[in-house]
């Protein structure tokens, strides 16, 4: 019965020669890389600009005082930085 049942299973996958490539050539993982790259710095960007939104809010407002919109940029400030960390920790 045990030999019926190893006969059963399909044989093991090899795993394909090389790195996946792209019908232009091009390695499929330099690209996916050169994407995330250009999308982190885009963030990047975005995430220095909230900041100095970030510093700006501060500094007009007294120190018992925050408003929503304040709370909102650093939510999105975190969320910014997730992306970015999560991109770079992928490869």
């Amino acid at each position: 019965m045990m030999t019926l049942a190893l006969a059963a299973q399909p044989p093991p996958r090899t795993p394909p020669e090389g790195p996946l490539r792209l019908p232009n050539g091009r390695s499929q993982t330099e690209e996916i890389l050169k994407a995330d790259h250009e999308k982190s710095l885009r963030d990047a960007d975005d995430l220095m600009k909230l900041a100095e939104d970030l510093k700006i809010d501060l500094e007009k407002n007294d120190r018992h005082v925050l408003s929503v919109g304040t709370l909102k940029k650093l939510d999105e400030i975190e969320k910014m930085v997730k992306r970015i960390r999560g991109r770079l920790k992928r490869f």
